[in-house]
């Protein structure tokens, strides 16, 4: 497949999409009209029915559970109100597909896309649009109108167990690519979430943790990239988040949901508990819209109690209207009511996996390349793989984000416990084996597997090679954080081994984010390839052999040591063990002090410290080169020119930051935009500054001093061009 044929959609395309969307949310089935019919039907609805949408059950038929008539094994179930022509609201997880469930439909697979930070690595809003439009077809086709999709969080630490479902740690990145995901699921006609609202950043203690943050640095850095995301995507959910921030549950959290969420941001739609995050009837006042799988909360708190509180309280009974207003806006607003869904519709997988392999290509980025050794020569006699399972698949992130295909996974690794918990966060693969492809990229070589479990036979094979690919997984789950950053069962020794055997040793990464790289000096080459879904092993051969070009960027900052974190220690890593239950662990404490960073999280954080990743924020190698040139800034516009001056077609991703305001460094990502050319082939770029990026928060508004403000180019966040300076007047908002 050559280049220009993996990028179809122009911008001006998803440009057109996008602005449609927006324009169906003014009229027809849009905000203004549902609101109101919204309204009119709340008026119709009697005692009994205003307390049906409000409530949630888990739809698994597990011990015992008889499932309700319209229900589809899945994450959850509302059944709707047939006399008001309100349908049944049947979700399915999550943000990469929709989720194989362990298979329990029996309806076949589904398309995986690669990991959330894979889809970060594109940079690309236009491709997340298109590949949200896929998984939400499939969503459809299966029967489901809501996908609980739209991870949002920022990895303010890279041992999140998470962070393989986010985008990245930058708001303005994270935002505009959430939003494009989201708008393109519900193109569909069915309802996207944006999750976990908010500062969900770890999940040791996940169900209690503390996140203590200020408003200003909460509103400059996790909420921007929520805020950003819900204008562009306009989802017609919102998940509140399992931990506290600053010492109430984010599903009953007044500030987070009343105050920021509707009264700021004037937000239509409806909040959505994660599952198992309602800590009470009094969440409904502070803003939670809907319980969800109440049965594995503490309590039936939106069901009769509710109905008891809304009797006897007017706030109760005012707020039960206003909830199911709200669920019903977004129903309407995503006609969901007028495209009902209905399991069994037709999927085109042969197209989908194309899809999810261009993102997969589009996300692997390339960091390191000694010596030409990439891409790899069709004329290698002998290639050596090692690890990593490649001669059946390639990794999976677990938990209830886990997608996979017809036949469930290649292969599964048991985790230790006991119930369905350790089948629901095993170690999983896709069935798209690297060795095969590579095989099919290089049929005159002899290409020999080893699964690397003894060192010496590893290394025994890399000598007699041409060429060593040698694969290392890092598994991730929600549920469990990372203890560190090195890569598990003795794989960096087995790294380190094999490149001083052959110096021609190529290590691709498939991690859920990052990882430290003792061996990084000794090899020729490295690629993070991520959780690269269903097409992975297809994707990486051809970036490997040359027949795509690599474009992607880090959406995170690959820290050097564990020093160079806020919190070089993970914070409860060294308590009780069994206070931290993987799924149930409730009632401990632990607070986590997000005020040591503030809003400055990832590279932003390492500005201010004046230190060096191992790998940053943006950066990513290419087979050809590029120069980025010629920044102007007029109000907020910035232009500038990017170049193709190598000899292979290929695309770089333009980068403006904001690096000082008024003497006083400060880094922050203001604008950027992937650009595809041809060799020797230029393009003027154009991008908005969203002015947030320039002020603080601070008493309750965005707030610009008058001054001088540098803006620079960058390769990456610590390779800046030469600094233009502009004068901006004062200014102050709300949102």
């Amino acid at each position: 497949m050559s280049l220009p044929s993996l990028f179809p959609t122009s911008l001006a395309t998803i440009a057109m999409l996008l602005a449609a969307g927006a324009q169906a949310q003014s009229s027809g089935t849009g905000k203004g009209k549902a609101e109101d019919r919204a309204a009119a039907t709340v008026r119709k609805m009697t005692a009994e029915e205003k307390l049906i949408l409000p409530k949630g059950i888990i739809a698994v038929p597990l011990m015992g559970m008889k499932m309700p008539e319209g229900a589809l094994a899945s994450a959850g179930f509302i059944p709707g109100v047939p006399r008001l022509a309100i349908p049944n609201l049947t979700e399915t997880d999550a943000s990469l597909g929709v989720a194989y469930i362990m298979g329990l439909r029996n309806d076949g697979g589904a398309t995986a896309l690669p990991s959330g930070i894979a889809m970060g690595a594109t940079w690309d809003p236009g491709l997340l649009f298109r590949a949200g439009a896929m998984i939400g077809s499939e969503a459809r086709a299966k029967g489901f109108n809501i996908l609980l999709g739209g991870g949002a969080n920022l990895m303010r630490d890279p041992r999140n167990g998470r962070t393989f479902e986010y985008l990245g740690e930058d708001p303005l990145h994270s935002g505009l690519l959430v939003g494009a995901s989201i708008a393109g699921i519900q193109s569909n006609h069915i309802i996207s979430t944006i999750k976990h609202f908010a500062v969900n950043s770890q999940e040791t203690g996940r169900f209690f943790v503390d996140a203590k943050i200020s408003e200003s640095a909460a509103r400059e850095s996790d909420l921007l990239a929520f805020q950003i995301g819900i204008e562009r995507g306009r989802p017609g959910s919102v998940m509140c988040a399992y931990n506290q921030v600053n010492g109430h549950h984010a599903c009953d959290s007044d500030w987070l949901l009343n105050t920021v969420l509707k009264r700021d941001w004037r937000y239509p739609g409806f909040v959505m508990s994660d599952w198992g995050a309602v800590p009470g009837t009094s969440a409904a006042l502070n803003g939670l819209d809907q319980q969800s799988a109440w049965q594995i909360d503490t309590g039936e708190y939106f069901g009769k109690p509710l109905a008891t509180a809304a009797r006897e309280n007017p706030a109760y009974a005012a707020r039960l209207d206003d909830m199911n207003r709200r669920i019903l806006t977004a129903i309407y607003a995503n006609g969901v009511d007028k495209y009902p869904v209905k399991p069994g519709g037709a999927i085109d997988k042969v197209a989908n996996a194309a899809i999810a392999e261009e993102v997969a290509r589009q996300g692997i980025v390339l960091l390191r390349n000694e010596r030409g050794a990439l891409p790899l020569a069709t004329t290698a006699k002998r290639i050596a793989i090692i690890g990593g399972y490649a001669n059946r698949g390639v990794l999976s992130g677990a938990g209830s984000s886990q997608v996979h295909g017809d036949g469930g996974p290649a292969v599964v690794v048991p985790k230790s416990g006991e119930g369905p918990i350790p089948d629901l966060i095993s170690e999983q693969y896709h069935r798209s084996a690297p060795l095969a492809a590579i095989k099919a990229k290089a049929p005159q070589a002899k290409v020999v597997y080893s699964d690397g479990r003894y060192i010496s036979e590893a290394v025994a094979h890399a000598k007699l090679a041409d060429v060593v690919v040698i694969f290392a997984t890092q598994w991730a789950t929600e549920g469990i954080d990372q203890p560190d950053l090195s890569l598990p069962n003795g794989q960096d020794a087995l790294i380190g081994a094999v490149a001083a055997a052959n110096p021609r040793t190529i290590v691709v990464l498939e991690t859920g984010g990052p990882v430290l790289m003792p061996w990084l000096d000794r090899t020729a080459a490295v690629l993070s390839a991520w959780y690269p879904g269903a097409r992975g092993g297809e994707a990486i051969a051809s970036v490997l052999f040359g027949e795509t070009n690599p474009s992607g960027r880090l959406p995170v900052t690959f820290p050097a040591s564990l020093d160079q974190l806020p919190r070089p220690v993970l914070d409860g890593a060294d308590q009780s063990v069994e206070s931290f239950d993987v799924m149930t662990g409730r009632g401990g404490t632990l607070s986590v002090n997000y005020d040591i960073e503030g809003s400055d999280v990832g590279y932003r954080w390492n500005q201010r410290r004046r230190q060096k990743a191992l790998f940053p924020f943006g950066f990513g190698l290419s087979y050809s080169s590029f120069d980025v040139s010629a920044l102007q800034v007029r109000g907020d516009r910035a232009t500038f020119t990017v170049r193709n001056s190598g000899a292979r077609a290929g695309a770089t991703v333009g980068q403006v930051y904001l690096i000082s305001r008024n003497g006083d460094a400060k880094q922050r990502l203001v604008g950027f935009q992937r650009v595809m050319l041809e060799p020797g082939a230029s393009q003027s770029v154009s991008v908005t500054i969203d002015q947030r990026l320039l002020a603080d928060w601070k008493d309750g508004a965005w707030q610009m001093p008058a001054g001088d403000y540098g803006f620079a180019l960058g390769d990456n966040a610590e390779a800046l061009k030469r600094p233009v300076r502009v004068r901006l007047a004062a200014k102050r908002w709300t949102d």
